[in-house]
């Protein structure tokens, strides 16, 4: 089944969200509802991924996808420094140490090694856009390939590489933005700050493929809204973060709906890489983290890890895109079946 039909079969696509969240169980449950679930491959070791992959098919899973990072440029090696005697006092409050500076490229080789042999449906990817041999590696085993964008000048060279598909993401969508290593909000070009309902039509009318759209969907009559605009298919992230089968810390579920959190914002704090979370004591804290991926997120992991153990939300990355306050805590089934009827009200079927 080609990519366009995929996605007129299941047009809610369930967001993989690295980090945890996205489990098997979760990809499963969104699939066997009518939707395209996804895993993420970003910060797991290729044998873990290979694991998930084979839980999920063991499901009885067949139409699924899965994301991977794509590696950036290494950056200056004096970038991360400044940053260390802050991230210093934060390790003294949880009485750990602050991880090491250091630059990988998160098993990319090994990762695409296995997705080829894997042969899921679909591979997409984030943070740019493979060279199009690696697209067409994955196309001739039958995978397509989705490359995730924030500008239409990316959303034409992902096109121009061979990419099956695009996902505009516009700056409302929760975790990390989706630029392109060499372009995009991380170099200053603010183009790729733009809302999701701005961004979509330029880009659907920019490119001959496919286009799912990404950003701060919460709802159904959001879905039907996108779709209605050119979109071939709604990504929903948050909205299934606090849903039963997501890996997503408890914590980090429970300040999704904490009045004290009332805010969203993007920030470097936690990986020195623009991501939207929700405002906490960290983020507060340290607005001025240099641009340094995936550097600042091995630096963090230990402090963010602690944090996590220690049940404190205000030292944790809580990625969240602004509809947040509307996820819902129930089976990934019956936030599938709300967001199905509510696009029905709204007047599209999906």
């Amino acid at each position: 089944m080609g990519l366009t039909d995929l996605l007129r079969e299941r047009p809610i696509v369930q967001a993989p969200m690295a980090g945890g969240a996205a489990t098997p169980e979760l990809v499963a449950a969104v699939t066997e509802a009518g939707g395209t679930g996804f895993l993420a491959a970003g910060y797991l070791g290729p044998d873990t991924l290979a694991t998930r992959i084979r839980a999920v098919r063991d499901s009885g899973v067949a139409a699924f996808g899965v994301n991977v990072f794509v590696p950036g440029p290494i950056c200056a090696p004096d970038a991360p420094a400044p940053y260390m005697p802050l991230l210093e006092t934060e390790a003294k409050r949880y009485e750990v140490s602050v991880g090491e500076p250091v630059h990988d490229d998160d098993a990319w080789d090994a990762k695409i090694d296995l997705l080829a042999e894997a042969a899921v449906p679909v591979v997409s990817f984030t943070f740019g856009c493979p060279e199009a041999g690696v697209l067409e590696r994955l196309r001739r085993v039958g995978s397509a390939t989705v490359v995730t964008v924030t500008t239409v000048e990316e959303a034409r060279l992902a096109v121009e590489r061979g990419a099956d598909g695009v996902c505009a993401q516009g700056v409302e969508a929760g975790g990390h933005r989706g630029s392109f290593a060499a372009t995009g909000d991380e170099h200053g070009n603010r183009s790729a700050d733009r809302s999701l309902w701005e961004l979509l039509p330029d880009v659907v009318d920019a490119v001959d493929v496919p286009v799912i759209a990404a950003g701060g969907l919460m709802t159904g009559a959001d879905v039907a809204g996108v779709l209605q605009r050119g979109a071939a298919a709604a990504q929903l992230g948050t909205a299934f973060l606090r849903c039963h089968e997501s890996g997503a810390h408890p914590e980090h579920k429970a300040a999704l709906a904490d009045p004290s959190y009332t805010e969203t914002t993007l920030t470097r704090a936690f990986t020195g890489r623009l991501a939207r979370g929700l405002v906490n004591r960290f983020v507060s804290e340290h607005p001025e983290a240099p641009r340094a991926y995936p550097e600042i997120h091995h630096m963090t992991k230990p402090l963010r890890a602690a944090a996590a153990q220690a049940g404190d939300p205000d030292g944790m990355a809580l990625w969240a895109g602004t509809g947040f306050r509307k996820a819902m805590d129930a089976p990934a089934a019956e936030i599938m079946e709300r967001l199905r009827h509510e696009a029905g009200e709204a007047g599209v079927r999906v």
